[in-house]
């Protein structure tokens, strides 16, 4: 039960921050707290019962709705802390100079999350593989002409790779939150 609860709050915290989250330091404590609260929620998973019928489907909705909301708070914080913690080589290479070169970047990410949460939650592993190629393929030539003619040091294909990698993993952690006590057998 308390991953359940731990679930619906941080989908709240995670639309919230969201649509309302504007300044680094708001990004960055929220995207903070959702990481602590998914993390919690996966070891609360582990040890207790998992929650079943009508309680389980909430759940399950409410932990799409933390990946596709938390997971774009949690990767904009991300990038929030590596421009922060590394001064920017060039001009160019800040999120926002990135996201100038990788337009579309928050929807795109949202959908990506959104097809690797209902790929595995239908038990169809397959579909993540086929998600990350089609981003790669779709951003090919924006990250080939980037390195070829772009901004020198932009920092784009890195921010790709980042951006990807973490909301995959959010992703993959929201959808063991929600189903890991029936696919795994826990109980």
């Amino acid at each position: 039960m308390t991953a359940y609860v731990i679930v619906i709050a941080a989908a709240a915290v995670g639309l919230v921050g969201w649509a309302f989250a504007r300044t680094t330091t708001v990004r960055v404590v929220t995207g903070a707290g959702l990481a602590v609260a998914l993390a919690l929620a996966v070891v609360a998973t582990i040890f207790e019962d998992p929650v079943t019928g009508s309680r389980h489907d909430v759940m399950v909705l409410f932990a799409l709705v933390l990946a596709v909301s938390g997971g774009a708070v949690v990767t904009t914080a991300a990038f929030e802390v590596i421009d922060s913690a590394r001064p920017a080589v060039g001009e160019g290479a800040t999120v926002k100079a990135a996201a100038d070169v990788l337009r579309g970047g928050a929807w795109i990410g949202a959908l990506e999350r959104l097809a690797v949460f209902g790929a595995l939650a239908a038990r169809w592993p397959e579909g993540v593989a086929i998600v990350l190629a089609v981003k790669g393929l779709g951003r090919y030539p924006e990250l080939r002409a980037q390195e070829t003619g772009g901004t020198p040091h932009s920092g784009a294909a890195e921010r790709f790779i980042i951006g990807t990698m973490v909301s995959v993993i959010w992703a993959v952690a929201c959808v063991y939150v929600a189903f890991a006590p029936y696919v795994v057998g826990v109980r």
